[in-house]
């Protein structure tokens, strides 16, 4: 019996530890402008209901900016177009506020302070870092884009949310 007791909590143990073991599917992207300075940085957790994105930004002109995951994991500078449109794999138009919205990578503005920096922190169940048709680790790769003006939620295909002024490429 006591041999018993052993063996299932070493199986228990081994399997609360393997649990444990395993991290949690992440990315990250630098977010650089034109000229290659860093001036942000974006952290993307898979959790159970959706995956988390935070993102601060740093040297930024002051305002709102549009915030977007584009489709392509490419951002060559000056304009960031390598980037590609918004990630929008289930053919939506852009837009929270868009009745037939939103793309997968429309995400909230980003808020900067006249001191340069900005940040947010939210959840998005339109994409996953796992595999799948909504994946931001697909054939082509992704990437994070500010936009020079706020996102108005609505206007299809970018929420006149104006030029790209930083980008980063999401990676693992």
């Amino acid at each position: 019996m006591r041999r018993a007791l052993v063996v299932g909590a070493a199986l228990m143990l081994a399997g609360c530890a393997t649990m444990e073991d395993k991290a949690p599917l992440s990315g990250e992207a630098t977010l650089k402008d034109k000229d290659g300075k860093q001036v942000g940085a974006a952290t993307l957790i898979q959790q159970p209901d959706g995956v988390r994105i935070v993102v601060t930004g740093y040297r930024l002109p002051p305002g709102v900016h549009g915030l977007h995951i584009h489709a392509v994991g490419q951002c060559q500078p000056p304009e960031f177009t390598t980037a590609g449109a918004h990630f929008n794999p289930t053919g939506k138009k852009h837009g929270t506020q868009n009745p037939e919205g939103p793309h997968a990578g429309d995400l909230p503005n980003l808020n900067v302070q006249a001191s340069g920096e900005g940040g947010i922190d939210t959840v998005t169940k339109a994409v996953t870092l796992g595999p799948g048709p909504t994946s931001l680790f697909g054939d082509n790769g992704t990437s994070m884009v500010i936009h020079a003006a706020a996102d108005d939620m609505k206007t299809d295909p970018t929420g006149n949310s104006g030029g790209r002024i930083a980008c980063g490429v999401i990676v693992r």
